[in-house]
């Protein structure tokens, strides 16, 4: 069981505001988080506990409308007065400013400036602004590595507009101060380090020593002793630029980091072990940049950079960016170990302040910079996809911390996927899997050991580090309320996932009796143990619950009325568990496909040697979402950590017939589908009445991934798996 100390350090809030330009193309995260048009935002953030905020007042949204900007503004500050929310005002972040300048502009500093004295003019009350997030960064992004606007790459740039940002920060605060003398400045910036072979170990030691950068400015350790004074000199930059900042001190009042797991890179002039995309150079030597943590023999260390941070600096610090974009327990890991180290730190009599929670709405399309602009999302506290903010685990977590109450989740009793094995991609003596056995954390119980969705669930928990134990059907007789307690009191599971299932649409028909014994009595009884025993429940249902006469996607709320005796089972079984447990969280899905089961009727269909006679018949006129069961346990999984409940809808996001489905993975595998022939369904004389329509739709803002993104994810496993 984790230790839980005794709060000592603060826990921030903030939300993804990067407004940035790529090309001819603004990529706006308050725009696509919805945060601007819901006004309850605050409110929510102040049910967690929190009291300090980093707010967006953003120069590019004063400049596009003022009016606008002022009126929605007005009321959320006055709103966090209200609720006692301290903001600190971000004025730029990861930005280039209005479409009128842009830092790689003589005049960028003075107008940021100008804006920074309006802000302080109308909300004179504000003690804290940050009027540049990260200008190292984005500096590096917009001037060196050509990514963002005004997509330059070359020294002078990278250099001319990093210094326009700390001119503009330095003005700025000179600016605000003139309105409210005690205004303070809340600097951020990455934590990073760069490791390296042996040979690029003059790159890194450069690197390492300009990650300092924004701080070594802004306290004036810049000067014509600074190791990279001369490396500016010999860009173009005039001295007298550089020379402005000694005449200008402005310490920040709290040295913010934001630090992720990829802020620790490593650098590897074997460029043949990593793969294309990681290849650059410095126009010297050509090498790989990748993740630290994915390197066999380095390990990611955020308590040693802390101390570094603070005997460089000796001012008090924060984390002012604490976020994991990966499966919902590992940010639960993430932040909890962060937490920990901010203890410690804490401890050692080291001035620490607080570590704030990125971002509590979440971001997009960060996996890729923003270049793309996919919309792909990553949640935080909240999960903001169906318009309304869903509270993660995270999010009770935080409270939990904020309320000074005790937080037990088995969860934490493994350490995050940076410290095991499977982290590792490169280098030597790599291994497969997981070497620790942590014996003493309770597990998921799983029953269904040898199904196409009980066999995904191991496999998944087990690359997700969740401690599980797997019981085949012939171990358990799920209709046996002795047996299933003797599962429970031996092996101690904080949840159950029930696979278990009679799937044979056809044969229920038959065999009506089998069916319901197994898919509506079976998990009954399962939901009354698992209410006696206080643990959590999952089980499946499916789209066979509805008739198919609506023709436009079922939501949860949408009425059941099956057309065949599999769907009345599942029907049955929702109606059941529901009523002995109300907490019971219920999955309906549609057709799996699965590439990690022999039986998988996809799979099996692709293997076949098509250059060979027959045909394969498959309904033309059955329309509904197939699901791909990665993608499923993968979401279900969040949802139960979410501790979620009542009935869910998950499948991949488009409606396609039996036929079609089948022709586009075909299509997608580049094999031809001469053998594949589509047929009104009742042309097939089955047995089983389906509806000609079963398309589910999430209604509570979580979906699947497109079916293409999933068809071709489920290709390169394929692919894998043959392997």
């Amino acid at each position: 069981m984790p230790q839980i100390l005794d709060q000592i350090v603060e826990i921030w809030g903030g939300v993804e505001c990067t407004v940035v330009r790529i090309r001819d193309r603004i990529h706006d995260q308050l725009k696509n988080t919805g945060h601007e048009k819901r006004p309850d935002d605050l409110r929510l953030f102040k049910e967690l506990g929190i009291r300090t905020i980093r707010y967006p007042l953003l120069w590019e949204k004063f400049a596009d409308d003022r009016d606008a900007f002022i009126r929605l503004h007005d009321s959320r500050l006055k709103q966090a007065c209200r609720l006692e929310i301290t903001p600190i005002a971000g004025l730029l972040h990861h930005g280039s400013g209005p479409a009128f300048t842009n830092p790689n502009n003589n005049d960028f500093p003075e107008l940021l400036a100008e804006y920074a004295y309006t802000i302080a003019r109308r909300y004179p009350w504000i003690m804290y602004y940050t009027p540049v997030n990260e200008p190292l960064t984005t500096a590096r992004f917009s001037g060196l590595y050509g990514i963002w606007y005004p997509h330059l790459n070359d020294n002078y740039s990278f250099h001319r507009i990093f210094l326009n940002e700390m001119k503009g920060i330095v003005l700025s605060m000179q600016a605000i101060r003139t309105v409210n003398p005690n205004a303070q400045l809340i600097q951020t910036e990455d934590l990073c380090k760069v490791h390296s072979t042996e040979f690029l170990k003059y790159q890194a030691d450069f690197e390492n020593i300009r990650r300092w950068l924004t701080y070594d400015i802004l306290t004036c350790k810049f000067t014509s002793t600074h190791p990279l004074w001369s490396f500016f000199a010999e860009s173009g930059i005039n001295e007298k630029d550089l020379d402005f900042f000694q005449k200008n001190k402005c310490e920040p009042a709290v040295c913010g980091f934001n630090y992720y797991i990829s802020s620790e890179r490593y650098l590897d002039h074997n460029t043949s072990a990593y793969p294309v995309s990681t290849h650059g150079g410095n126009g010297i030597h050509k090498y790989a940049d990748v993740e630290a943590v994915r390197v066999s023999g380095v390990q990611v260390n955020l308590y040693d950079l802390l101390k570094e941070a603070w005997k460089r600096y000796r001012l008090p610090m924060a984390l002012t960016e604490v976020h994991m974009a990966c499966t919902r327990e590992e940010q639960l890991r993430w932040f909890h170990e962060i937490r920990q180290i901010a203890e410690k730190i804490k401890h050692e009599h080291i001035d620490f302040k607080a570590i704030t929670v990125w971002s509590f709405l979440g971001s997009y399309d960060w996996n890729s910079l923003m270049k793309q602009g996919k919309l792909d999302y990553e949640s935080g506290p909240f999960d903001i996809r169906s318009g309304t903010p869903r509270p993660t685990a995270l999010a009770t977590y935080v409270k939990k911390l904020n309320n000074k109450e005790d937080y037990h989740n088995k969860l934490l009793d493994v350490p995050g996927w940076w410290h095991r094995d499977i982290r590792k991609l490169y280098g030597n003596n790599l291994t497969v899997g997981d070497n620790a056995v942590y014996e003493n954390s309770p597990p998921l119980l799983i029953l269904g050991a040898t199904g196409s969705l009980g066999n995904a669930f191991a496999k998944i928990c087990h690359t997700r580090g969740l401690i599980y134990q797997i019981i085949d059907r012939t171990q358990l007789e799920i209709t046996s309320r002795i047996n299933i307690e003797k599962n429970i009191t031996e092996k101690k599971p904080w949840a159950i996932i029930n696979t278990i299932g009679y799937t044979d649409i056809e044969k229920a028909e038959q065999e009506p009796g089998d069916c319901f014994r197994v898919n509506t009595l079976g998990p009954a009884i399962l939901a009354e143990m698992c209410k006696s025993f206080k643990i959590k429940l999952v089980t499946f249902s499916t789209d066979q619950v509805f008739n198919g006469k609506k023709r436009k996607p079922y939501l949860e709320c949408d009425w059941p009325e099956p057309l065949n005796v599999y769907g009345e089972s599942k029907r049955k079984a929702e109606e059941a568990v529901l009523k002995l447990n109300s907490d019971s969280l219920i999955i309906r899905s549609s057709s799996f496909y699965n590439p990690w089961h022999q039986n998988d009727l996809l799979t099996q269909l692709l293997s076949i040697d098509h250059n060979l006679n027959g045909r394969y018949y498959f309904p033309s006129d059955i329309i509904l979402s197939p699901t791909y069961i990665p993608d499923l346990v993968n979401t279900t999984l969040d949802l139960l950590i979410d501790n979620e409940n009542g009935i869910w809808h998950l499948s991949n996001d488009e409606e396609i017939t039996s036929f079609e489905f089948i022709k586009k993975a075909f299509d997608m595998a580049g094999i031809s589908g001469k053998n594949l022939v589509g047929i009104p369904y009742e042309k097939l004389k089955y047995s089983a009445e389906k509806p000609h329509y079963s398309v589910l739709s999430n209604s509570k803002g979580v979906s699947l991934a497109p079916l293409s993104k999933a068809l071709e994810n489920y290709l390169k496993e394929l692919t894998l798996v043959a392997r």
